[in-house]
C-alpha cells in the first residue's frame, strides 16, 4: 500500500511539473499618444530596447506597459514590448519605469474576522520612439 501511494506522489508531482513551469506570462498594454501620424509596423527584430533617450532625433510614438506575472524570461519581456511597439511602428522602446506596483488587495476569511493581503506585481513603461530622417 506504500508503495503505492509513493507512486502516486510522484505521477502527480510528474503532471503537475508542466503546469507550474508554464505560470509566467506577460501581459501588454499600448497607448498611442494622439495627433500624431500613422506610420506602417515595422519589424520587431529591429525594435531596440534603449534605457534612456536616445541624442538622434525621434518622436514618441505612445506608451507600451508591460505587466509580467511569475517569473517570465527577461528576453520574453523585450520580445513582447518589441512586438507591441512594432505595431505603431516604432524603431525603438525607452524604458522609462520599472517598478513594483500595489495591484489591487485579496480579502479572505468570514466577516467577522477578515484579512486583507495586497497584492503587488511588476510593471514596466516604455515609450515608442520612431526616428526622424
Amino acid at each position: 500500500m506504500r508503495r503505492y501511494a509513493i507512486f502516486s506522489v510522484w505521477l502527480l508531482a510528474i503532471l503537475l511539473l508542466p503546469l507550474l513551469a508554464g505560470c509566467s506570462s506577460v501581459s501588454i498594454d499600448t497607448q498611442q499618444y494622439l495627433g500624431l501620424p500613422t506610420y506602417p509596423p515595422t519589424d520587431p527584430a529591429t525594435v531596440a530596447i534603449l534605457h534612456e533617450p536616445p541624442m538622434r532625433p525621434h518622436v514618441r510614438l505612445g506608451e507600451v506597459v508591460a505587466e509580467p506575472s511569475g517569473s517570465p524570461p527577461v528576453t520574453e519581456i523585450e520580445n513582447k514590448l518589441r512586438q507591441a511597439a512594432a505595431k505603431m511602428g516604432a524603431n525603438a522602446v525607452v524604458i522609462v519605469a520599472d517598478r513594483t506596483e500595489r495591484m489591487g488587495v485579496v480579502v479572505t476569511g468570514p466577516w467577522w474576522g477578515r484579512q486583507i493581503n495586497r497584492v503587488y506585481g511588476r510593471v514596466i513603461v516604455g515609450v515608442a520612439i520612431r526616428y526622424q530622417q
